[in-house]
């Protein structure tokens, strides 16, 4: 049974979502200060933290951080509608996903089980056969979801791997924006959503640049989608040869 953890000082939602969560084959807790789930999230025992980000005292980016910082807990963060700044502040600081409030617990039910469907395939993925991706000097251990460059661990979050593995399997193909959002993310692609950008902007900046070249390891199409760069004779595979637009 996953176990959720929810963090709002809004008891009165805290408990009818804990209920619904339940009557979905959940287990639920919901603490109601950030302090109080900061220590619960580091502690272990939960799958997934439903974290709101607006606390009369404390803060739900500042907690967002230290989670982060020593745990790869998947987070769905909670923000209101008029705060676009802070969820997108809390994308880039590793949240897996966001949902606005007000909200219908469908919708937010819906977003969980996408969360907790990628953390099941990751556990699941060392049963495939083993698979090193070289990517100039980042290596790209499939079986075990790791990534170092020179040798030096990366650290990303679900939602980061999910995206660079469906980058690395293309082969250095674009792959559309469509098609990463409904696979990592879990949902299609919206006008407005900018989840996709920013999880994949955090993914770029941690792969940094194509060992010995100017570009950035992870290509992209504008208003098309991204590809992943590869130095002549890395994986047996030449750089695609498609044209490509310039990086935006």
């Amino acid at each position: 049974m996953p176990r959720i953890l929810i963090v709002d000082d809004d008891l009165e939602l805290g408990e009818m979502l804990v209920r619904y969560l339940e009557a979905e084959g959940f287990s639920a807790r919901i603490c109601e200060t950030v302090s109080q789930g900061e220590e619960a999230a580091l502690g272990g025992g939960y799958d997934l933290l439903i974290l709101d980000l607006n606390f009369p005292r404390g803060n739900g980016l500042e907690a967002l951080a230290s989670i982060r910082s020593t745990s790869q807990l998947p987070v769905i963060i909670l923000t209101g509608r008029c705060e676009q700044v802070d969820r997108i502040v809390g994308l880039e600081m590793g949240a897996d996903d966001y949902v606005l409030k007000p909200f219908d617990p469908r919708e937010l039910l819906a977003r969980v089980r996408s969360v907790l469907r990628r953390v099941t395939t990751a556990e699941a993925s060392p049963k495939r056969k083993p698979e090193i991706a070289v990517l100039g000097d980042v290596e790209v251990d499939r079986a075990g979801r790791r990534v170092t460059r020179a040798g030096e661990a990366i650290r990303l979050t679900q939602t980061e791997y999910a995206l660079l593995d469906l980058l690395v399997s293309a082969k250095g193909d674009v792959v559309e924006r469509d098609e990463l959002s409904l696979e990592a993310l879990g949902r299609e692609t919206t006008p407005f959503d900018r989840s996709l950008d920013v999880h994949m902007s955090n993914l770029r900046k941690k792969l940094g640049f194509l060992d010995g070249h100017q570009e950035p390891l992870i290509g992209s199409v504008r208003g098309v989608g991204y590809y992943i760069r590869y130095k002549l004779g890395d994986n047996g595979d030449s750089p695609p040869n498609a044209a490509r637009e310039s990086d935006s």
